[in-house]
């Protein structure tokens, strides 16, 4: 038998089209919309960085010029190593060196093992010894100064980098409570298959939950080498010696002896923030991923 299909029937089909053609269209102009805005928005947030950037390649005359040239014309290539020459950059990178590598290691060693703790290990009172160190984070820093720079000068440390490096090689507790969300995501099963094969408790944190958990110790590290890169009140605080200055007080210290320098201002300033963007760039993809995982279960 013969099936005739009236134009009838058709009509549902083809608006059903239609419809989906002009969802298809109403997404497509909303995602350039939203790339657009984006765009402009990432603009003012990239202006001053490129405005640096040209303003350490250019000489005096260019740099007072109004309006501002982006492009330098002529290119000063000179105002990098002249910042030598100025002021001992190299030894400022040195000290920031100092504190931000023992920094790092408590952000990813220090703080993971305690937060492997709180997140594996059964012990009487953990949950409150875990809320006693949460609450250490909504404590100001600016509050706890002055005892702190008391305990300090009583230990003789004031002048020392010992201030800044001893206390971050105990990790942080913002690192311990990012990275125990992280590791409550991971399922037991596979440390108990571990346990019963003979591991150790040490073992298993190396072996396996380390491995794991490189996107979110990409993410603490980051935040731990950017904090210590850009402290500027601690070493200001437990620094005397200029011998002793990290990148932030030599740059400060580089406005007060040459105020009017600025290309070799901009050019030492881009070349303190270059490590921080260099690092992000490489490290994107497991920081975004260790942001993103970490906070699921609670």
């Amino acid at each position: 038998m013969a099936t005739i299909t009236r134009s009838e029937d058709r009509l549902p089909a083809a608006a059903l089209a239609e419809s989906a053609r002009t969802d298809g269209r109403r997404k497509g102009w909303s995602s350039v919309v939203t790339h657009l805005i984006l765009l402009v928005g990432s603009f003012f947030f990239v202006a001053p960085m490129l405005f640096m950037v040209s303003t350490s390649l250019k000489a005096m005359r260019q740099i007072s010029r109004f309006p501002p040239e982006w492009i330098p014309d002529p290119v000063i290539w000179g105002n990098y190593p002249g910042v030598f020459d100025y002021a001992p950059m190299h030894k400022f990178f040195v000290n920031t060196l100092i504190i931000a590598i023992p920094t790092i290691f408590g952000a990813a060693f220090t703080s993971a093992l305690a937060a492997y703790a709180f997140a594996r290990l059964r012990a009487p009172g953990k949950n409150v010894l875990f809320l006693l160190v949460l609450s250490t984070l909504m404590l100001p820093s600016v509050v706890t100064l002055v005892p702190t720079y008391i305990l300090f000068a009583k230990l003789q440390w004031v002048g020392t980098f010992r201030p800044l490096v001893i206390p971050a090689l105990a990790g942080s507790a913002f690192n311990i409570f990012l990275l125990r969300q992280f590791f409550m995501t991971i399922p037991r099963e596979l440390e108990d298959a571990a346990l019963i094969d003979g591991c150790s408790r040490l073992r298993i944190f190396l072996s396996i939950i380390v491995p794991l958990a490189k996107p979110v110790l990409a993410t603490v590290t980051i935040f731990a080498f950017m904090g210590a890169w850009n402290d500027y009140l601690g070493p200001l605080i437990y620094l005397g010696n200029e011998d002793q200055y990290t990148l932030t007080l030599g740059l400060q210290a580089f406005v007060q002896y040459h105020r009017a320098e600025w290309g070799m201002l901009m050019a030492a300033s881009t070349m303190m923030v270059a490590p921080v963007i260099l690092i992000f760039f490489f490290a994107q993809k497991n920081f975004v991923q260790g942001i993103t995982l970490t906070g699921i279960k609670g």
